[in-house]
């Protein structure tokens, strides 16, 4: 218990912090109950959540005791935006969508043993709550005043507006934090630097209604190099649902870690030591090309979310795409989450030229630049030399009876996907 703070700076992930002496002494002479809460506005968390789940997992580590939120009532009003009003979800879809970021966060924790764990719905204190109970309980140690100056409502006053609705939940999440403390002797609130306003409030409502001083610590809102937000691609969010986000594409995201970041994101999202990031942090400055804290990175986080099997599935699927395996043997449903990030021809039937496939998905600027290319011996179908310009994908064994990779030249690749059979 004692290391745990001087981890987490080290780690970069205190960014504000209540009374931080304070804070330290509790951490250290713990154990101390502690939670971070999660709204289920959508039927995933994205990686940007895995920055609390993984500090609540160090947490418990050092032998602290972890209060899972996942909000069954915040998640249907919607913490404000600075851009505009969240979508009403319909309580039926909140309530699985509750269930289902459970489903998720349970295996980073332990939920038996000295710490541990325990899942919590603040459905489950607010829905009985009357209206008026509400107001007189929680709404009476609010100032409308410092309400109106919480950054995302100021924005929201400044451009759209903003409901009644929205402007109430800093109330919900503040009741969150005392009924935590009275039920289980909650004593810190963990969350992003963005929700600091809403966990200061509760430890102030904590203060005033029970007369007890409570903490709070806010990790750093991670960044890309160039300042934007961590977490996004061109396609969107990436997401710990593999459904939504593949195996494969999880992998590569973290794998396409920029040089400037890449030691940050070892500290936020590993497990390794100290000694053991310091040395690849050397390697990112003496040899970059290798990539070897990229692909630490990778495996670890991608095992970490989805198993060891599958990132070393998707190791393994990488390595055939280039040439280096056989591709017959990859799993079709990574092999397929590989592809999708690919440019893709969907041919009606096996008839169609390969050449011309080559050209449909761009690997090639025409037909004829396609012809050149299998001429050159540039041209590769399943990582075999394609030598005949006029073969058609009849001429080749499909993987998994509907696939095909194309490659020209050692590193530029396509896919060729056939319908699914009716």
């Amino acid at each position: 218990m004692s290391d745990v703070w001087d981890e987490l700076q080290w780690r970069g992930l205190v960014a504000q912090s209540t009374d931080e002496a304070a804070l330290q002494e509790a951490l250290r002479t713990g154990p101390l109950t502690y939670y971070v809460g999660f709204d289920p506005t959508a039927a995933s968390l994205h990686v940007g959540h895995l920055v609390q789940v993984l500090t609540a997992r160090r947490l418990q580590q050092a032998g602290h005791h972890p209060l899972i939120l996942v909000g069954g009532a915040t998640g249907l009003v919607g913490d404000p935006r600075p851009s505009a009003e969240r979508t009403m979800n319909d309580p039926s879809v909140v309530a699985g969508w509750v269930t289902g970021l459970q489903g998720q966060i349970e295996p980073f924790l332990d939920f038996d043993g000295p710490a541990a764990a325990t899942m919590v719905n603040n459905l489950d204190w607010t829905g009985p709550m009357s209206a008026i109970e509400f107001l007189r309980d929680v709404g009476k140690h609010f100032s409308v005043n410092r309400m109106l100056d919480r950054e995302a409502v100021s924005k929201r006053l400044a451009t759209t507006g903003i409901s009644f609705t929205e402007f109430s939940y800093v109330l919900l999440q503040s009741n969150d934090f005392l009924q935590l403390h009275r039920r289980h002797g909650c004593a810190l609130q963990l969350g992003g630097s963005d929700q600091w306003g809403n966990i200061t409030a509760g430890c102030e409502l904590v203060r005033r209604v029970d007369q007890q001083t409570v903490h709070a610590l806010a990790t750093p809102l991670l960044t890309k190099a160039d300042g934007t937000k961590f977490g996004k691609t061109e396609s969107g969010a990436v997401w710990l649902d593999p459904d939504l986000t593949s195996p494969y594409a999880f992998y590569q995201f973290w794998l396409n870690a920029e040089d400037a970041k890449v030691v940050d994101y070892l500290k936020a999202f590993s497990f390794r030591s100290r000694e053991e990031i310091e040395e690849l942090g050397r390697q990112v400055v003496e040899n970059p090309r290798a990539r070897a804290a990229q692909r630490a990175l990778a495996h670890e986080v991608t095992a970490l979310v989805h198993g060891e099997a599958a990132s070393v599935a998707v190791e393994d699927a990488s390595a055939a795409l280039f040439g280096g395996s056989e591709l017959d043997g990859i799993d079709e449903r990574i092999l397929r989450g590989a592809l999708e990030e690919l440019p893709t021809a969907t041919p009606a039937d096996r008839d169609v030229r390969l050449a011309q496939l080559f050209a449909d998905t761009g690997l090639a600027p025409s037909l004829g630049g396609a012809r050149r290319t299998i001429g050159e011996g540039g041209a590769y179908v399943n990582n075999t030399k394609l030598t005949d310009p006029e073969a058609t994908l009849a001429d080749v064994e499909l993987l998994h009876g509907r696939y095909a990779v194309l490659r020209r030249g050692k590193k530029t690749l396509a896919a060729v996907a056939l319908p699914l059979p009716q």
